[in-house]
């Protein structure tokens, strides 16, 4: 190879002497985009750590409470450790009898006590009674036998009550989890099934579902002519309808699920108009029943229906039906076979938020439902300020939690299987 060829190869593109220079370029691209992330990073770092913790952190310690069993496990560890060879059938030994005797004798005159009475209770109906009196009228310790604890009360001559006691003694428990469908774990460690006229849980549940499916349902049947209504309205009408839709952000969910009782109840103005037009000749009980309820929710979640369709509407050009009815097809055919297709995301959209709002709400079936007619969230607060049961209210919460991202998982792979990139 000539002298000049070689010159002509290491100067050409790609050639041994620009191999170098392409490398060196290349890293320092990479690293200028590294830097940039970095610095973006660090700029959201102070956002992150606000919504980790405010938000995330809160919900996590939450839900632990679900399954946190340290506080009764630690007050009656002696018992604990006593009850650990023990099968739950044969008869407890009288090592168990001491070391309860023990741990109750260290928790006598301090909060512990009643904790852990409570939370004996919370399995077997009796055992706080049982626990506080057996506090009160401990044997001696050298005394302290099987026997001497039936003197007391015959009751902690049944293994049922010691499975309680051991179960209670778990530093990580399945117990409110358990509790939250209505199951629990029997003397041998089984899971089995409370029986239906004991427990109410999965009912509950059912109803929280069944009626956010009929508020669901009835906003998707008033919503979207309303939404269609303002969508194809002039703009001076469309603000008019608009501002009327979103008027009751303007006040209280408390005063505006107030105002309902005082309409629906037997001498207010919903009744005394029925009677008026002669719809009824006696007041229709529309208050602290699931009829109000429903309306009341209803009331509350359309605007979330009204707003997602009506932003996708007014993306809808008014061309397409009129090309499909140009083409033959009637107004029925082109709006289903056109236009609500096309709508289908917002109406997806706002089923989703209405169903998921639905699911958590509190104030409105407490205010207007009936005792039969109450949610979850009901239970989830009662269970935090009137029993202060943490491990119950953070077992409820995170089946509820666990619920809405069951639905939201469903609705994202609708949309998703929905897309003309899977139908291709």
């Amino acid at each position: 190879m000539t002298a000049g060829a070689v010159t002509t190869a290491r100067a050409a593109p790609g050639g041994p002497a620009h191999r170098p220079l392409d490398a060196s370029l290349g890293a320092q691209l990479r690293r200028a985009d590294r830097g940039r992330q970095i610095r973006a990073l660090l700029l959201v770092a102070p956002l992150l750590l606000f919504l980790f913790v405010n938000f995330a952190l809160p919900l996590v310690l939450m839900l632990a409470k679900s399954i946190d069993g340290r506080e009764e496990a630690r007050a009656l560890a002696r018992t604990g450790a006593a009850l650990a060879s023990w099968d739950g059938r044969s008869a407890v030994p009288d090592a168990a009898a001491k070391a309860l005797v023990a741990d109750l004798g260290d928790l006598r005159g301090t909060p512990a006590l009643s904790m852990v009475a409570n939370r004996l209770n919370y399995d077997v109906n009796g055992m706080r009674s049982l626990v506080l009196k057996t506090a009160r009228r401990l044997p001696p310790s050298g005394d302290a036998t099987l026997a001497a604890l039936g003197s007391i009360d015959p009751l902690w001559q049944r293994p049922e009550q010691w499975a309680a006691v051991l179960r209670a003694t778990d530093r990580i428990t399945s117990f409110h989890v358990l509790a939250a469908v209505d199951a629990r774990r029997d003397p041998a460690g089984g899971i089995t099934m409370l029986p239906p006229q004991q427990g109410v849980m999965r009912e509950i549940f059912l109803r929280t579902f069944w009626i956010a499916s009929v508020v669901t349902l009835a906003c998707i049947v008033l919503g979207y002519p309303v939404a269609y209504l303002i969508a194809s309205a002039t703009p001076g009408w469309a603000s008019v309808m608009m501002m009327a839709v979103l008027l009751p952000f303007w006040t209280s969910l408390l005063v505006r699920t107030s105002a309902w009782v005082v309409l629906l109840q037997t001498n207010g103005i919903v009744n005394k108009g029925l009677q008026g037009l002669g719809l009824t000749s006696a007041p229709v009980p529309l208050v602290f029943n699931r009829t109000g309820a429903y309306i009341a929710l209803i009331h509350v979640l359309l605007p979330f229906m009204i707003l997602p369709i009506y932003s996708i509407m007014k993306s809808v050009k008014p061309d397409y039906v009129r090309a499909a009815v140009s083409l033959g097809a009637s107004p029925v055919t082109a709006f289903r076979r056109v236009y609500l297709p096309l709508t289908l995301p917002g109406l997806a959209s706002g089923t989703l938020l209405v169903f998921v709002s639905a699911l958590g709400f509190y104030i409105t079936p407490a205010l207007i439902g009936g005792a039969g007619d109450q949610m979850i969230g009901f239970f989830i607060a009662y269970y935090i300020n009137d029993t202060v049961n943490w491990g119950m209210a953070a077992a409820l919460g995170g089946l509820l939690l666990l619920s809405t991202a069951v639905v939201f998982l469903v609705y994202t792979w609708l949309a998703g299987s929905s897309s003309p990139a899977w139908r291709s």
